[in-house]
């Protein structure tokens, strides 16, 4: 059974989405108008004053790379950042990825990390992976952060709504030089030297207006920070018109063309894969709690199957046993082939008391199909600026 929380949830995304109707929507829309409103002058206040050194910005002595957007969800983050961190640790980067960890729970009692000189450290961030070890589950690490730490080996990822923290450290105690910072756009606390900004094609702008009344962070001349724009879910088609578009508010940067590629089928629990074609004439049901249901709805039926059952619940939702168990015994009643889920809803599942029904999650790749010499020139700045710098002779100092 759905909370009244829940509830409240889903009717409110209705509400953004304009998929809710009726009076009481119509003035919900209204008080989301006028909070809007009073949103956006506190996003231009804050940058002001962060432009201006009246907050404090702090500059921890290494580089740090942040991926975000102007939009809240859907632009396919994760994946680009795991390919970020994966192809700068095979550059020899000792790389930590900062992030939020949103909806992650509280530790029950605190981890402990001890120095290089056996001292025990405090005010720690949660590690969530040190670059070797696992450390947390899903529950305390956020399911974003848990999937990064499980694919990446050689990156740590850390967890904390004060990225500072994470960042010193990532630096002090795990010798990383360079900072991924995740979902880092809009957090001006931590200098950035280079900002990578998604923008989904099928979705670039959001609804179109700012939060909380649509799904923007920031107007669109935001855009103009960024220093690499990422073009998210493209689906091969051309993208002249949102480059066109893009280029009003940013003329210098570097445009990439990607999208997400689907690799092959995993089951959740027993690991087993299976190729894509397996899903062709299959009939499934999609069961998903993230921020556009519809893209990957999208992608299963282009695979060849057959939806006969969506399940949507809110970005992040922790499903629990019994939600688990229904919609089990719902597919298995209606002779469902498979339930196909999304690799960052699988980390939240709870095994069923019985497996009726496999379940398997969707496992996504990025694909460049236009800029790889710009993803390639970005790759190379990073591991340019980042490296250690040696000592000089003496000599040279003389």
């Amino acid at each position: 059974m759905k909370s009244r929380m829940d509830e409240f949830e889903e009717w409110g995304t209705d509400v953004v989405f304009n998929r809710a109707h009726g009076f009481r929507a119509w003035v919900m829309r209204c008080i989301l108008r006028v909070a809007s409103w009073g949103f956006h002058v506190v996003v231009k206040m804050r940058l002001f004053l962060y432009r201006r050194r009246l907050r404090t910005v702090h500059y921890l002595g290494t580089f740090v790379v942040s991926v975000g957007n102007i939009t809240a969800g859907g632009t396919g983050k994760t994946p680009v950042v795991e390919l970020l961190a994966a192809t700068l640790a095979a550059r020899g980067r000792k790389c930590a990825i900062l992030t939020r960890g949103y909806k992650s729970a509280d530790l029950p009692k605190p981890q402990v990390w001890t120095n290089a000189r056996g001292k025990r450290v405090k005010n720690l961030p949660k590690i969530a992976s040190d670059g070797h070890t696992r450390y947390l589950s899903p529950l305390y690490a956020g399911d974003e952060p848990y999937m990064l730490a499980r694919n990446l080996d050689n990156v740590a990822v850390l967890v904390d709504k004060d990225r500072v923290k994470s960042g010193i450290f990532a630096i002090e105690q795990l010798g990383s030089n360079t900072l991924i910072l995740d979902d880092g756009m809009q957090y001006l606390k931590l200098r950035h030297e280079i900002d990578i900004v998604l923008v989904d094609c099928g979705f670039p702008f959001g609804t179109g207006a700012l939060l909380p009344r649509g799904t923007m962070r920031e107007p669109k001349a935001a855009l103009s920070r960024a220093g690499y724009i990422i073009l998210t879910k493209s689906e091969g088609k051309p993208q002249d018109a949102l480059i066109s578009i893009i280029r009003r508010y940013n003329k210098l940067a570097d445009i990439i063309v990607t999208n997400h590629t689907p690799d092959y089928l995993q089951n959740v629990f027993t690991g087993e894969r299976l190729p894509l074609s397996a899903l062709s004439g299959k009939y499934v049901a999609c069961l998903s709690g993230i921020a556009r249901p519809e893209s990957f709805e999208t992608l299963v039926e282009q695979l060849g199957a057959h939806i006969e059952i969506r399940r949507r619940y809110p970005d992040h939702h922790w499903f629990d046993q019994s939600e688990m168990d229904a919609f089990l015994q719902r597919c298995a009643d209606r002779a469902i082939d498979f339930i196909v889920t999304t690799e960052k809803d699988a980390v939240r599942f709870l095994k069923p008391d019985e497996m009726d029904v496999p379940i398997f999650f969707l496992r996504i790749r990025i694909e460049i199909l236009q800029g790889q010499q710009e993803w390639q020139r970005l790759i190379d700045n990073i591991c340019a600026i980042a490296a250690p710098q040696p000592l000089p002779e003496w000599g040279d100092v003389l």
